[in-house]
Parts: structure tokens; sequence; C-alpha cells
């Protein structure tokens, strides 16, 4: 019987070829790219040099991660990365659901089609165009924030750019201005399998749109929340270094300094290169990760019965 099935098995990938040539493309990508790649963490337990090579390095066991943990700069990049991921997260998660309850209220036709396109389109800009356009916007001189505070005040403004504290405010909401509609779109396609016959039951029983809108849309999308709001507690520690390197400057380096761009100076920006303290700093920062996404996945479980796994 197990014989057979195997035939069958093999008869069906035989008929349908083609499709797995296609799927071995992204499995090949998946594998050089993604699992190669984790023999090199051993040099964060070793004290790598390119002479040795990954292989050829002596064996230290902790003392990279000692080194970083004792490092002056820990706690303000674990208090600088936690406080932009925390925030990002909590808005990042609201706004898209807000948003796409307030799509589902209008009625299909060209304003409502004209809200989606407008909100989507930012998603399709790179981070650089972006960061770009936020500094040009936030110019003291010659943007738009410049130019309307010299209007009412008569005086030029001091550059945002260079406050400390507006950092994580201008790296949060610009990310929700990007990508708040883009996210809406797999809760708008929860909301369109709802049970119309509930609203119509609502309705006449003279619930109000508020009250359909908590009692009906928002059980429909908790589950699909729940997902979401667990893959994002595996993000807590990554917050994104493309954007976070290019707004950062002298003045606002204080809180700005994350773990990603710390990072990356030990290892290409240093005169003297410590790979090893580099990967130590990364796979701590993966392992607390995936701590968080367990725990959160474990008490989703056991609250809401909505789980990853």
């Amino acid at each position: 019987m197990h014989k057979m099935s195997k035939k069958k098995l093999w008869k069906k990938i035989a008929q349908s070829w083609q499709l797995y040539l296609l799927l071995l493309v992204p499995i090949v990508w998946l594998v050089t790219f993604e699992y190669v790649p984790m023999a090199g963490l051993q040099i964060a337990f070793k004290d790598f040099s390119n002479k040795g090579g990954i292989w050829g390095s002596p064996w230290v066991g902790l003392e990279k991660f000692k080194k970083f943990f004792s490092d002056r700069q820990f706690s303000r990049l674990m208090i600088n990365t936690l406080r932009i991921s925390i925030y990002s997260m909590a808005v990042g998660f609201i706004v898209p659901i807000i948003m796409a309850l307030s799509l589902n209220i209008l009625k299909d036709g060209v304003f409502k089609k004209t809200v989606q396109t407008l909100t989507y389109i930012p998603h399709f800009l790179s981070v650089v165009v972006l960061v770009g356009m936020v500094m040009q916007l936030f110019n003291p001189v010659a943007g738009l924030y410049g130019t309307i505070y010299q209007l009412i005040t008569g005086t030029r403004p001091s550059d945002i750019m260079g406050i400390p504290e507006a950092f994580p405010h201008l790296y949060v909401w610009s990310g929700i201005w990007q990508n708040a509609g883009w996210g809406s779109i797999i809760y708008v396609a929860a909301l369109a399998n709802s049970d119309q016959q509930l609203h119509e039951a609502a309705q006449i029983d003279g619930a109000t749109r508020l009250q359909r809108v908590w009692h009906i849309d928002i059980p429909t999308i908790l589950p699909t929340a729940v997902i979401m709001l667990i893959m994002d507690a595996g993000k807590v520690m990554s917050v994104g270094f493309e954007k976070v390197f290019l707004f950062q400057n002298d003045l606002n380096i204080s809180y700005s300094e994350v773990l990603s761009t710390y990072v990356y100076k030990k290892s290409f920006a240093a005169t003297i290169p410590d790979f090893s303290f580099s990967t130590a700093a990364g796979m701590f920062n993966s392992v607390i990760n995936l701590i968080l996404i367990t725990i959160v996945n474990q008490i989703s479980r056991k609250v809401s019965e909505t789980s990853l796994w």
C-alpha cells in the first residue's frame, strides 16, 4: 500500500513537472540565501579574522556576547530600538484596522476607489524617495513646514531633523503614511467575507452603524488581527535599517542609533571591523524576536484560540 501511494505521488509529479520546476526556483533561492548563510552564525562564537576565515578562526565561546552586553551603548541601543519598534507596531497595527473599517462603511463608487488608490500608492515608493520627500517637506528654509511657519510667525523654525525627540515620530508616522493603506487590504478582504445576514438582522433590530461595526465587523476581522499581531511581535527588535540610517545625523543620533545601524557600523564602517561582535549582536536580536513571537503565540492560543502554530 505504501509503495502504491509512492508510485501515485511520483506519477502526479511527472504529470505536472512544469509546476514543480517553477517551484524549484524559489526553493533554491530560499536555501541559498536563507539557510546556507546560517553556517556563518558560528563566527559569533569565534574571534573571526579574514586570514583564518569562518572555519579557521579560533573559538572564543560567549566572549563576544559578554562584550556586547557590557558595551556602554547597549542600554541606549535597546531603549531606542524598543521605543521605535513598539511605537511603530502599536500605531501600525491600529491604523490599518481603522482605515479598513472606514472603507468598509463607504459605498462602492468613485470616491471609495479614489481613496483606496491614494492610500495604496505610497507603499510603492522606495525608502530613499520617502526619506527625501520627508526631508524636503520639513526643510526649515524651503520646505512646506518652514514656509508655513515663517508666514504665521515671521521667524524661521528649528530643524526638525536635528531634534532627537522628533526622530521616533518622523520614523513612525512616515511609515504609517507609506504602509497603512497597503496594510488595510487584508482587513478589507476579511470584511468582504462578513455575513451580510447579520448586518440585515442588526438593522431590523435598530442597531446603529457604530454598533454593527463593534459587534459584527470587529469580531469578523479579529482572527486576522491576532495573526498580524503575532507576526508583528516577531519583529519587535528588527527596526528597519535603511530608513533609520537615512534619517540619522549627528544631532539626532542619541535617539536614532538602533541595533541594526550599530551592527552595520561595527561591521563595515569601523576602522577595524569586528564581524564576530556584530554577528553576536545580530544573533541576540534574532533570539529575542523568536522568544517574543513564541510567547505571544502561546498567549493568543490560550486567550483567543487563534495562533500561528
